[in-house]
């Protein structure tokens, strides 16, 4: 039985029909800086159990993991080139590729660059032990971020003396091995984790070739102090571009790649490696200090699918610190907890960028530039115990961004360039622990989130940053619940408004995204997640999301179109997702989840609609557990009844032609079936 998600209160469960009563511990969460119980978090916050929730996945996308988590909406999982598209609370939608407004950390490191940019392509999610995922504007935590925080929890702790060896098999041409062995004796404890995926594509040109190691050995040194080393390392020489087809290519043959997508054959091909460092004294005074540091780099080269200036390319030095002291004292005969910090990051890339013609011969460089960002951010945040069962947090944050270009082509003239940005973000909230079962909460925060490089272009083709471009700033108010309805429903509630100022949109022209500020908008929404332990064998998921996110001021001024009013292009107003999950005491499992999204819009003006969905998926297995050896067999069936779906929706593509001519449709898989084999030792 699983009820990480919601097991958020201290609570003592007798359940009606199990053979004992069922203690949930408290869940413990690090995303918010300060190690407190879920319980006493003024925010929206989930925890989903890596294991339970891969188990007899494929194991292809980090989305099998986070479907699950309401306010989430995921894209993209079939195009490796692209990259898997996620949003928070519609923060994230705008990306054509990767991830946008929020903060991703990976055992405390971040993924995400001092302009903003996340790639989610580097974790192994063989490895991925617990996700806690922070939703709403959150820069008081880790600065330029409106959407949330994800953070990622690699390997099981404690480490076991373990090892395991996993083939997966499916269709269209899906194969996956993976190996991975752990240990711990005394005070020391390492593990690695091995994985090679290749996969041909439901699509022409959407092939991938990935391999990932991951790896950490940790010493346990006196006196309450620890120290632990990370290693990671990518190397992908394929992951292929399809490209976004038109409605009437969809219809014709959706299995198809866009004419300059296989004429070029678009795609990309990267390697990077990364190594951290993480230094924990817990008798350090009377408080607790954490310190990281880390460097990675990434080569990286992309040949976009269309003519024109689409060959990229990027050498990349990604490195920082982080520092935190948390401090318990005494204020006013209550318990507090002081919690201050700083965090450094800078990003060195060497980036070039060539125009091919339609047969991909390459014609002339039009960029060869370095770019270089710099933040650093000062944060302090206060934990007081009001009373027995009201806990206030209050914190600010100070961040200071700096990004800089400088221009090596100079034959068109020298288009250097510098943007700096300071801002600061504040929040408080209220935990109150209502009956021993239920806890409601209140929070009010603000944010920003800045321009990233590939934002910053500038389409008057000036070169250089776009000056007209400012950071989006946001507001947000909230109001939530966590706990447990009746001795078998646990639940998890969220009511929220965010106002943004200057909300960065994209739009397309001659082939490439540009990006331009929205006078206002406005997300009012609704999250609830519920599950429901049925029997001991037996568990029921539900989580639902209403997003009435909409502009408030905006004239879209490529299509000379007053768009207030309209909704924010690429959300549904309602996504679903549920599942029934069966365990037996034999080691059976099986597995029906179904997602659900209401129609929604492929641009600003609200002229294309795309019609609701609903994928259903299937999977099931058998574990035999022995004294010292396991052996799981596992399968499963993806879009059960085969439905025509839109796995991918390039809002604003295209915009500078008929809305017929227009490519935002990149089209999912009919159904697939896959296998795999798991032994353990």
């Amino acid at each position: 039985m699983k009820l990480l998600r919601f097991s958020a209160l201290p609570l003592f469960l007798p359940l009606a029909g199990f053979s004992d009563s069922i203690t949930l511990d408290p869940v413990m969460v690090t995303s918010t800086r300060m190690e407190r119980p879920l319980a006493d978090t003024p925010a929206a916050l989930t925890v989903v159990d890596g294991h339970d929730a891969q188990q007899g996945q494929p194991r292809l996308q980090l989305d099998e993991s986070l479907n699950r988590v309401p306010g989430l909406y995921l894209q993209n999982r079939y195009n490796f080139a692209q990259g898997l598209r996620l949003s928070s609370r519609g923060f994230g939608a705008r990306a054509p590729f990767g991830v946008r407004g929020l903060r991703l950390n990976v055992d405390g490191f971040p993924e995400t660059l001092p302009d903003g940019q996340s790639q989610l392509d580097s974790i192994d999610l063989f490895t991925v032990d617990r996700l806690t995922v922070l939703r709403g504007p959150s820069s008081l935590f880790y600065g330029n971020a409106t959407g949330g925080v994800i953070d990622i929890t690699t390997f099981a702790a404690p480490l076991a003396e373990s090892a395991s060896a996993t083939l997966l098999a499916g269709s269209d041409g899906y194969r996956q091995a993976n190996v991975q062995a752990s240990d711990q004796r005394d005070q020391q404890h390492h593990a690695f984790s091995l994985t090679a995926l290749a996969d041909d594509g439901d699509r022409a040109q959407s092939e991938v070739r990935k391999y990932l190691l991951t790896g950490q050995a940790g010493w346990q040194l006196p006196d309450d102090r620890a120290v632990t080393l990370y290693m990671s390392a990518m190397d992908t020489p394929m992951a292929n571009d399809p490209g976004g087809l038109t409605r009437q290519q969809v219809r014709d043959n959706p299995r198809q790649a866009t004419r300059f997508a296989s004429q070029l054959d678009a795609g990309q091909d990267v390697d990077q490696q990364r190594l951290g460092f993480h230094y924990r004294d817990e008798s350090l005074g009377r408080g607790m200090l954490n310190a990281r540091a880390f460097i990675s780099q990434r080569d990286f080269r992309q040949q976009l699918p269309f003519p024109g200036s689409s060959l990229i390319n990027y050498d990349r030095l990604f490195y920082g610190a982080r520092l935190d002291y948390t401090l318990p004292l005494s204020l006013f005969q209550r318990p507090n907890r002081l919690l201050v910090g700083l965090d450094a990051d800078r990003q060195e890339d060497a980036r070039g960028r060539r125009a091919v013609n339609p047969l991909g011969d390459i014609t002339a460089q039009t960029a060869n530039e370095d770019q270089h960002a710099t933040a650093t951010g000062l944060f302090l945040q206060l934990d007081s115990q009001m009373t027995e069962r009201l806990m206030l947090t209050v914190g600010g944050r100070a961040d200071r961004l700096r990004m800089r270009i400088e221009d090596h082509l100079l034959d068109d003239g020298d288009d250097s360039g510098r943007r700096d940005f300071e801002e600061r973000s504040y929040s408080a909230g209220l935990a109150w622990q209502a009956t021993r079962t239920h806890t409601l909460y209140s929070t009010v925060s603000s944010a920003f989130e800045s321009p990233t490089f590939t934002e910053l272009a500038n389409p008057s083709g000036a070169g250089g940053f776009n000056p007209a471009l400012e950071p989006q700033t946001a507001l947000n108010l909230e109001v939530g619940a966590r706990g447990a309805l009746t001795e078998r429903l646990f639940y998890e509630a969220a009511l929220f408004r965010v106002d943004v100022e200057d909300e960065i949109t994209p739009y397309e022209l001659g082939g490439r995204t540009f990006y331009q500020n929205a006078g206002e908008t406005r997300r009012d929404g609704f999250e609830l997640g519920l599950e429901h332990a049925t029997t001991d064998r037996l568990t029921l998921a539900l989580s639902w999301t209403w997003s009435d996110f909409r502009f408030r001021e905006f004239v879209d001024t490529q299509q000379n179109t007053d768009v207030s009013g309209n909704r924010l292009p690429g959300l549904p107003e309602h996504h679903l997702y549920g599942q029934v999950e069966w365990q037996a005491d034999n080691g059976l499992f099986a597995a029906v989840e179904g997602l659900f999204s209401s129609p929604r819009y492929a641009e600003n003006t609200n002229t294309t609609r795309v019609g609701s969905e609903m994928i259903v998926n299937l999977r099931l297995g058998k574990e035999w557990q022995g004294a010292q050896q396991s052996l799981t067999l596992f399968g499963g069936v993806t879009n059960l009844f085969d439905r025509d779906y839109i796995s991918n929706l390039r809002i604003n593509a295209n915009s500078d032609r008929p809305v017929a001519a227009r490519g935002y449709f990149e089209p999912g898989p009919g159904s697939g079936v896959y296998a795999g084999v798991s032994v353990g030792w």
